[in-house]
């Protein structure tokens, strides 16, 4: 069973900061990753642009150059790429980590798919792009449903309904609009979300506006069959023709998986995890937790930019009780 100081699990922009920093301290670690290298990343829509500039999504102090103020997701995919060959971040990719549990050392034992390891620390930086906020009605499940966009050219002549108002499904909409698809907007609100990036709201409130794409406001998507849906509007049940749904629902942490190895989570409904928020350490002593899955369900309160001080903040944190464990009485 290999042994380490410390088991990053993740291999996001923050699981890569938290793996620098330990590589820095001279720890012995291992990031584990499930998919590639910031597979989230990897899946967001194939033309996304960010909303941060790319000063902001740097890590490890290595320079993010762009062609533009605002880099795209094949510039961030280049410049992560980079990271880790920059570092030579030992990454085990394409291993699932199963269970965590506590060892009779004061440590941890991890189970993968692949092998079992045992080490002193675990940084959970495990994000929240896997598991999508689901619609809970009849018909979700039918093939022509997909909570993840990543191109608009398979839905060029289709009848399309996208389910939301933020940045996702207004991207959808415009994209998909922009290369030949009838879209339809379904929103629960009575308007655009407010944090809709500043430079893409006029555009499409401007083609709600003049009609380009349709938007039903303060309703909700209540079933979808195959060849069409079902829209519950302040004027009563609509029935629309339909190809195909995106749900731009927005996702969640694996909140089952935090349950199971014993993290405390708030019983609000918002799973707020408990942590120390100076040092990053949950309720149970020597795992941490990092990034976005500090804000259980408030999924838009950490980012790359706000939370890359969590690998700091850890690592000092160990490396003092490395310290002080070493230089203890015998």
């Amino acid at each position: 069973m290999e042994h380490y100081q410390v088991i990053i699990v993740g291999a996001g922009p923050i699981g890569l900061a938290c793996g620098i920093e330990a590589q820095k301290a001279g720890l012995s670690y291992v990031i584990i990753e499930k998919g590639t290298l910031v597979n989230s990343l990897y899946h967001y829509p194939a033309n996304m642009t960010f909303f941060s500039t790319s000063d902001k999504l740097e890590i490890g102090g290595v320079p993010f150059v762009s062609n533009n103020a605002k880099p795209t997701r094949a510039e961030a995919l280049e410049y992560y790429r980079r990271v880790a060959e920059n570092y030579n971040l030992l990454i085990n990719f394409y291993e699932k980590i199963e269970a965590i549990a506590p060892d009779t050392a004061g440590g941890y034992e991890v189970y993968s798919d692949k092998q079992n390891y045992r080490a002193a620390n675990i940084i959970l930086a495990t994000g929240f792009y896997d598991i999508a906020n689901k619609l809970d009605i009849p018909g979700e499940d039918l093939p022509k449903v997909t909570h993840y966009y990543a191109e608009p050219h398979p839905y060029y002549r289709q009848k399309v309904i996208i389910v939301g108002a933020n940045n996702s499904a207004v991207d959808a909409a415009l994209e998909t609009w922009r290369k030949g698809a009838e879209v339809t907007m379904v929103i629960r609100e009575a308007e655009i979300g407010s944090r809709v990036k500043y430079w893409v709201r006029p555009d499409i409130v401007n083609r709600i506006k003049e009609g380009a794409i349709q938007a039903l406001f303060n309703s909700t998507l209540v079933e979808v069959k195959p060849k069409s849906v079902d829209i519950k509007t302040p004027d009563g049940l609509v029935t629309l023709e339909n190809d195909f749904v995106i749900a731009a629902t927005g996702y969640q942490p694996n909140f089952e998986f935090l349950k199971k190895i014993g993290i405390d989570l708030s019983d609000d409904g918002k799973f707020y995890p408990s942590y120390n928020p100076e040092t990053q350490e949950s309720n149970l002593p020597g795992l941490y937790l990092a990034g976005v899955i500090c804000g259980g369900m408030d999924t838009h309160v950490w980012f790359i930019e706000n939370s890359r001080v969590h690998a700091q903040s850890i690592i000092t944190e160990i490396k003092r009780r490395s310290a002080h464990t070493s230089h203890s009485p015998q």
